[in-house]
């Protein structure tokens, strides 16, 4: 894994000279495109420090992203035509959109034709199978579009595809500021953190999060689990759950994730009330129950008061704080009372100097940004694959191979 000292061990911006050099950027730009416009520039955003140091370098700046999963063919509606004019709005200066289909020769003529502090989005990477499949020739037609390579895509960290790290062992290879921020601040939550650690994890299921609880019960001091995934423990535990979604076949997954638990020293928070209704819808009818008297007829749908209060009281204690996922159906109100409940209490924590809060994958950034508390954290990924797997201790290609 990329571990305790990862951050130090990268390359940076810092490491390379850049005057006069074409620097391809491996960016994630794979947002949400709504007839012809981005409903959320989150990643560009974060990637606009890297490209102004660059230009401000002197460097021609040549942008490969992907959108979406074309599968190896061009298609229209994942042409990333569209972003390069919400980039180009977020730079303050233009940016030369570059259609191709990776076969044409086009992406070539165009970084031959550019000047130094021009900036280049190449079309969408996926548009060629060899992509996916790290295919050496494509990778040597990206590595001939320029000098240096730079990866500040985190978020697509985790594949080992042609541009996110195939490339990096063809030039020589640093990371942008975004992945140089997301490494440090995940380094600081998980491989050296200020103890005790508090892990926050909720979400749907038990199979997809299995290795990541049994790698934080060995790290954390504490894990309070939420979400529907938090139905199948208590499930496993004997408790009723009514109509609520549930891993019946991960019952035993989950009682040996309770014993490696209780064997690390590490003190498992399951809800003790929840929210349940007779359907999921917004507005519908809710009661706050005790977990032993959920009726046969009943969702469990988000935490109750007595829950939340008992996290609360375990997070005064805590120096650092990781979370991934809400703990309720929080898209559909009232049942994102839990998760706004905690989103705030863990903020005020963080704001007075108590905590280090760190959070991430799926849904998790929504979660906040719907709390109104995503920017009094101290860090938040808009990783979901790659927050998941660093934080199952996997190793990422895409940062492994930026190490010195």
């Amino acid at each position: 894994m990329v571990g305790p000292s990862s951050a130090s061990s990268l390359r940076t911006l810092d490491d390379i000279s850049f005057g006069g050099k074409t620097a391809i950027v491996r960016v994630d730009l794979n947002v949400p495109v709504e007839d012809g416009v981005v409903a959320d520039a989150t990643r560009i955003e974060r990637i606009i420090p890297t490209l102004r140091e660059l230009i401000a370098k002197d460097a021609k700046v040549v942008l490969l992203s992907h959108l979406g999963r074309p599968k190896g063919k061009v298609v229209a509606d994942m042409s990333l035509e569209p972003v390069a004019g919400a980039l180009e709005k977020a730079m303050g200066r233009p940016v030369r959109f570059v259609a191709t289909n990776w076969r044409d020769g086009h992406a070539r003529e165009a970084v031959k034709a550019a000047a130094p502090g021009d900036l280049l989005l190449m079309e969408n990477t996926r548009f060629h199978p060899g992509e996916e499949t790290n295919d050496p020739e494509l990778v040597a037609q990206f590595a001939n579009l320029g000098d240096i390579y730079v990866n500040d895509a985190f978020s697509s960290a985790h594949r080992a595809h042609a541009s996110t790290e195939g490339i990096a062992h063809v030039l020589p290879a640093v990371a942008g500021r975004a992945l140089q921020a997301e490494i440090e601040s995940l380094s600081l939550a998980l491989e050296n953190p200020d103890r005790p650690v508090f892990a926050l994890v909720g979400g749907a299921k038990v199979s997809t999060k299995l290795d990541l609880l049994v790698n934080l019960v060995a790290k954390m001091q504490a894990i309070g689990i939420g979400g529907t995934m938090a139905n199948t423990f208590l499930a496993a535990q004997d408790r009723p759950i009514g109509r609520s979604m549930a891993e019946r076949e991960m019952l035993d997954n989950a009682r040996e994730v309770i014993h490696r638990a209780n064997e690390a020293g590490c003190t498992i928070f399951l809800p003790i009330d929840v929210v349940v209704a007779t359907e999921f819808s917004a507005g519908a009818v809710s009661r706050t129950v005790s977990v032993e008297r959920v009726g046969a007829d009943e969702m469990i749908l988000d935490v109750g008061p007595a829950t939340v209060a008992l996290l609360e009281k375990a997070l005064k204690h805590m120096r650092t704080v990781v979370w991934n996922g809400p703990v309720g159906a929080f898209e559909v109100p009232p049942f994102d009372q839990g998760t706004v409940a905690l989103a705030g209490a863990i903020a005020d924590l963080a704001d007075a100097g108590r905590l280090r809060a760190v959070a991430g994958g799926g849904d998790t950034a929504a979660a906040l940004n719907h709390a109104g508390v995503a920017d009094r954290f101290s860090y938040v990924s808009s990783a979901g694959g790659a927050f998941l797997e660093w934080l199952e201790g996997k190793a990422l290609p895409g940062v492994v191979a930026l190490r010195r």
